[in-house]
């Protein structure tokens, strides 16, 4: 159910105009979250977080690596926020911390009770598919269609990807899902899912584009254009400002691009077509 309990009329109204390809006077998302959080109410900053919860994501796996990790800044949960939250996943059977997304002590038992839980697959995709199934049982509506958007967008390109290269795919794709369950399978030109996803088409041609920047401005643009289509009615809800901080995270992304052009940025932008969780997501 749509979640319309709270107006944010000044919050909306103070928010910078912005553009896609502008990024003149953009703040990080980091000082974004930083003056938007304290003025959600509790249940708008969980659907907040769990938005952005791919960094946290990120910063447990490296942390589960190496506790001394150095963590990615947009992550809600800190060093010592890890240190409790493990210590407490250790110590209760049943642990209640609402620090503690549902999905993550899932992760954390399956690495405690079963050394090759993985099977093969990588330990971002297989925490990125508990991630997906539980944004997708979001009760907001604009937080669930966001996560099967991005779950089905990255699945496509991952079996495009691994159809041109020749790459088994079934344990690149993320997810539990109708459509993640025929692109596994699928050998379809449509990979099957043409009258499952309205953007199958569209993903397709797209993925053909042979220069690796251009394709991802077009990743970037439909997802841009899907933020705008799915936020139109909302005016000064907390899907706006979702939506606002969604975009706020793709500029800076193109911004970080435009000044870093080195092999690691195009390593991760190739990884991206199979691993971006940036509802990102």
């Amino acid at each position: 159910m749509l979640n319309q309990s709270t107006n944010y009329y000044y919050l909306v109204s103070g928010l910078p105009d912005i553009q896609r390809g502008e990024s003149k006077g953009l703040p990080s998302l980091h000082e974004l979250l930083s003056e938007v959080l304290p003025q959600l109410s509790s249940d708008d900053l969980s659907l907040m977080r769990l938005v952005f919860s791919h960094y946290d994501n990120i910063n447990f796996l490296n942390y589960l690596r190496n506790k001394e990790s150095q963590l990615n800044i947009n992550g809600f949960l800190v060093k010592s926020d890890l240190d409790e939250l493990v210590s407490l996943m250790n110590d209760d059977e049943n642990p209640k911390d609402k620090r503690l997304l549902p999905y993550i002590l899932e992760y954390y038992r399956l690495t405690q009770l079963e050394d090759d839980f993985l099977k093969g697959i990588e330990a971002v995709d297989y925490l990125s598919g508990l991630y997906y199934s539980y944004g997708l049982k979001s009760e907001n509506k604009f937080i669930n269609s966001w996560f099967e958007f991005n779950l089905n967008l990255n699945n496509l390109l991952t079996a495009i990807y691994c159809r041109k290269h020749k790459i088994n795919q079934d344990k690149y794709i993320v997810g539990d899902s109708e459509i993640s369950n025929v692109l596994r399978t699928s050998n379809a030109r449509d990979y099957g899912v043409g009258g499952l996803f309205e953007y199958t088409e569209e993903v397709i041609k797209l993925a053909d584009e042979q220069d690796m920047l251009e394709r991802e401005n077009k990743i970037d643009a439909l997802k841009w254009s899907w933020l705008e289509d799915n936020t139109f009615f909302n005016y000064f809800t907390i899907e706006k400002i979702i939506a606002y901080c969604l975009k706020v995270e793709m500029l800076n992304r193109w911004k970080m691009l435009s000044f870093e052009v080195g092999s690691a940025i195009f390593r991760d932008i190739l990884s991206s077509m199979k691993k971006e969780i940036n509802i990102n997501a």
